[in-house]
């Protein structure tokens, strides 16, 4: 998925100089921006007082929206380098195709893992018979210095691994909860995982205290470590947890995301992760030019244009403004 923003704002991140070293509580609320079609999405990364999870950069929370009488999500073909898309529905489907001749319909619980690598470019859509909602999360993750210029690859996985405890079933998206890991490829330690939660349930989910730990909440009502968490808001939880008690008012769907501290300090524009302003600006060049990013063929309609680069030379920097 794309940061369609028409002006896109710099983000500098990484390092651990901001990272929380004690467990803390802090919510983060998201800011609206229109994706395409009828989807508008609630942006939650990055955010104004924080960068990134883990290695964890960028996350969209969107829907339940009825589209029954709408085209749905309607992204046009653009390039990402440096990162993994990471697709994640809880209701529709998305229509995933890239510019490696992948074509692959994801279904609600199902991974859609796009590594970008040194270049890709891809587009995503609502298949034209769709379902009424379209309700979901999309997420990055940044790739590290030794594998940001890996070969460019998609993966979609049905079948994935779950950790249950009375009224909790956790589906581990990426990484690994509880001793149980995803098949999904990853090249940082992290986790990833959607967490159902049934009315009145009470749990204490399993933590590494060497990550980093936010929770995304995606419908109903719960309580995150005391925290009353609202859909399409995000807690940030810091370091030093070995477990999260979690407690249900209502039916509540969650995502955990967590990892270990990003050390590497990034550059993040439009849809490029790279360590330089030079880098983005010669991406940008070769995206506008048609060269190194490949074509998304079978797309109806135009690639999505590169917005202009802010006056100033980017510079990486901490993890939060």
């Amino acid at each position: 998925m794309s940061n369609l923003d028409s002006q896109a704002a710099l983000s500098v991140c990484g390092g651990r100089g901001f990272v929380a070293a004690e467990p803390v509580r802090e919510l983060l609320s998201p800011r609206t921006v229109k994706l395409g079609g009828s989807t508008e999405v609630r942006r939650l990364l990055p955010n104004l007082g924080r960068r990134m999870v883990g290695a964890w950069c960028f996350v969209d929370h969107y829907g339940p929206d009825d589209i029954a009488d709408e085209p749905g999500m309607q992204v046009p073909p653009h390039p990402h380098m440096g990162l993994q898309t990471v697709s994640w529905l809880h209701d529709g489907e998305v229509l995933h195709r890239d510019s490696l001749g992948s074509l692959q319909t994801v279904r609600p619980r199902e991974l859609g893992l796009m590594t970008s690598g040194r270049a890709i470019s891809h587009a995503e859509e609502s298949p034209k018979s769709h379902a009424k909602f379209l309700h979901g999360a999309q997420l990055w993750v940044a790739l590290p210095d030794a594998h940001r210029n890996t070969e460019p690859h998609f993966q979609h996985h049905a079948d994935l691994p779950t950790v249950t405890a009375p009224g909790l079933t956790a589906t581990v998206i990426l990484g690994a909860l509880d001793g149980t890991v995803s098949p999904g490829t990853t090249y940082t330690p992290l986790v990833g995982a959607d967490l159902s939660l049934s009315a009145g349930a009470e749990a204490r989910l399993p933590l590494d205290p060497d990550f980093e730990y936010a929770v995304l909440a995606m419908s109903g009502e719960a309580h995150v470590d005391g925290v009353p968490v609202l859909p399409g808001s995000m807690l940030y939880l810091g370091c030093g947890r070995s477990e999260l008690p979690l407690r249900a008012t209502s039916d509540a769907g969650l995502m955990l995301l967590g990892g270990e501290p990003f050390e590497e300090e990034l550059v993040m524009w439009w849809n490029f992760v790279a360590r330089s302003n030079e880098e983005i600006v010669q991406a940008r060049e070769e995206w506008m030019k048609g060269t190194r990013f490949g074509t998304v063929h079978g797309h109806d309609g135009a690639a999505l244009p590169a917005p202009q680069l802010p006056p100033g030379p980017l510079k990486p920097r901490g993890r939060v403004r």
